[in-house]
């Protein structure tokens, strides 16, 4: 695991007419009155202390590191996906952005549902008929009112990466290898992904059609995405298999300004996303569960910790799939599914003996056993305004098809959709009819871009990929450092664990204590061992000023000071 431990950082990269071959991946930074960019690319995070250095605040810096993100990490990073964004301003001021995908217009509720009434989830996780209508770019577009420069400016960076190209890692060298017959299968035309010997670290990554696309957007705003030229070459694409967005579907795309949802926890105030995320109020009711056994009695990754929370996460997630979706589309529970009343009587069944069996709380249905490839950013600029964004193609590289012309990635996020109650999604998420298909119904989401606050002030901001992985990466860093008290660094990269109801088991990182898991095995739980857990991005601040920001040592994820 590589780890940079650095008391300051004090940024040497510029953007320059050169190709970008040179870059440091920065693990760990501690500072005081300076702006701070976690990602999970050095290169997006430089993009976005630059904006700051230039007169940038925090939503300017997380629009560039977006921005650079779609270009330097191609796998999650995107203009032809959507995402979340938490924001808390200096004045106390509280605001989230919703820029979900959404339905097509022509989507129906079973259109992934054969004649024989079998779910086909290729056709919702691979191809055209996979997409979602893209929202990032209505997103960056709705955040510029809190920013201070305007968009022209914060996009260049990610325009001068895309078109003089940059020095690929071994991770994304690995991850293009990997998924190359996937490229061929669902694009006929050349894509800048795609080349005849294999990818290697050090290798230029040109996309020049993408730094087109970008520049589109920097003449034209919000239109020249979802209206002209590249709005053709969408629909064109749809045409060249069965895909279903049309010319009017992208032009009718919106964000949505939605009030955040806002809880204590032991002090802090946590804001974070509200419906149609599923991560809100699962971190709401997983935290209030756990805090009925006091955690803050036991050790970090010890037997009883990981019990309570496990059994906290089983009990959110078959609310999960029984209440949440669309908040335009369902009657929102969120007051009753947090309540205190509701909660405990949710934790009677608990008991420190043995495991719960999820057939207390919900149906027993077979899962299959997927990852997952999200990316966040979390920002504090110098002046004390934060954000958290957690953004998405869904799967990785999403639908795995780039728009011929406009050289991005689809998502294929119409696979968050039930698309047939019962039936798991790609990450193994089970949902009802709540989070049923409908056209312009935003698809339920995990992701949980979160901001805690201790006397009114930033005191955490924390985010992390990994599908339906994120809520309880999120929680177990709040967990970790309000609770345990652990720095930032162990908080990240300690061993992480998953449960999610269904499967019935927990999902542990290969180095999680063997004690802790023969100790969980004779209270008949089921484990199960993995590489990796999500790749979190953690800011914490003290009451006097100081930053200390770290990186996940999972990936090539990095901080960078402005």
């Amino acid at each position: 695991m590589k780890r940079v431990f650095l008391a300051v950082v004090l940024m040497a990269f510029h953007f320059s007419p050169a190709q970008f071959t040179g870059f440091n991946i920065i693990k760990e930074v501690k500072v005081k009155n300076k702006g701070v960019v976690v990602s999970a690319h050095p290169l997006a995070s430089e993009a976005g202390a630059e904006i700051m250095k230039m007169g940038g605040n925090a939503y300017d810096a997380v629009v560039a590191t977006q921005y650079a993100l779609a270009v330097v990490y191609p796998q999650a990073g995107n203009i032809g996906g959507g995402g979340f964004l938490v924001g808390v301003k200096n004045n106390g001021e509280k605001f989230t952005l919703d820029y979900r995908e959404t339905a097509p217009k022509k989507a129906s509720r079973d259109m992934y549902v054969d004649k024989n009434g079998k779910a086909n989830t290729d056709l919702s996780q691979y191809g055209r008929l996979a997409v979602g209508i893209p929202g990032s770019i209505a997103g960056f577009f709705a955040t510029l009112k809190h920013c201070n420069l305007p968009m022209d400016k914060i996009i260049q960076p990610a325009i001068d990466l895309a078109e003089k190209g940059f020095a690929i890692t071994e991770m994304e060298a690995d991850m293009l290898n990997t998924h190359k017959e996937k490229f061929l299968a669902h694009n006929k035309s050349a894509i800048a992904f795609v080349k005849h010997t294999p990818w290697k670290a050090g290798d230029i990554l040109v996309q020049k059609e993408l730094a087109a696309t970008l520049k589109l957007i920097q003449k034209m705003g919000a239109k020249g995405f979802y209206e002209g030229k590249t709005a053709d070459l969408m629909v064109a694409e749809m045409k060249k298999g069965n895909g279903i967005i049309t010319l009017e579907d992208l032009k009718n795309y919106k964000a949505a300004e939605r009030k955040p949802l806002e809880f204590d926890y032991k002090g802090n105030r946590v804001v974070t996303m509200p419906l149609p995320s599923s991560g809100g109020v699962l971190l709401a009711q997983m935290l209030t569960m756990a805090g009925y056994e006091n955690l803050e009695k036991y050790q970090q990754n010890s037997t009883e910790a990981v019990q309570i929370m496990t059994e906290a996460e089983r009990r959110a997630y078959a609310d999960r799939a029984e209440y949440m979706g669309d908040p335009d589309f369902i009657e929102d529970k969120t007051t009753y599914l947090t309540s205190d009343a509701y909660l405990k009587n949710r934790w009677k069944s608990f008991s420190f003996s043995k495991a719960t069996p999820s057939s207390e709380v919900g149906k027993i249905i077979s899962q299959p056993n997927e990852s997952t490839q999200t990316t966040h950013i979390s920002v504090i600029d110098k002046d004390g305004n934060t954000a958290s964004v957690t953004t998405t193609l869904n799967g990785y590289y999403g639908s795995k098809v780039v728009v011929s012309g406009a050289g991005f990635f689809l998502n294929n996020e119409m696979d968050d959709f039930s698309i047939k109650p019962g039936v798991p999604n790609m990450f193994g998420a089970v949902g009802g009819e709540a989070n049923s298909i409908q056209p312009n119904k935003r698809m339920l989401s995990s992701m949980t871009p979160t901001i805690l606050l201790k006397n009114g002030k930033p005191y955490m901001v924390v985010g992390t990929p990994g599908g339906t992985t994120i809520p309880t990466s999120v929680y177990q860093s709040i967990v970790n450092v309000v609770d345990f008290k652990l720095n930032a660094n162990i908080s990240v990269n300690a061993p992480k664990f998953h449960h999610q109801w269904l499967p019935e088991k927990i999902t542990v990182e290969n180095n999680f204590p063997e004690s802790t898991i023969s100790a969980l095995k004779s209270k008949n739980y089921v484990i199960e061992k993995i590489k990796y857990i999500g790749k979190t991005e953690l800011i914490l601040m003290d009451d006097n000023g100081n930053i200390h920001a770290v990186a996940d040592g999972r990936g090539d994820d990095s901080v960078a000071v402005e």
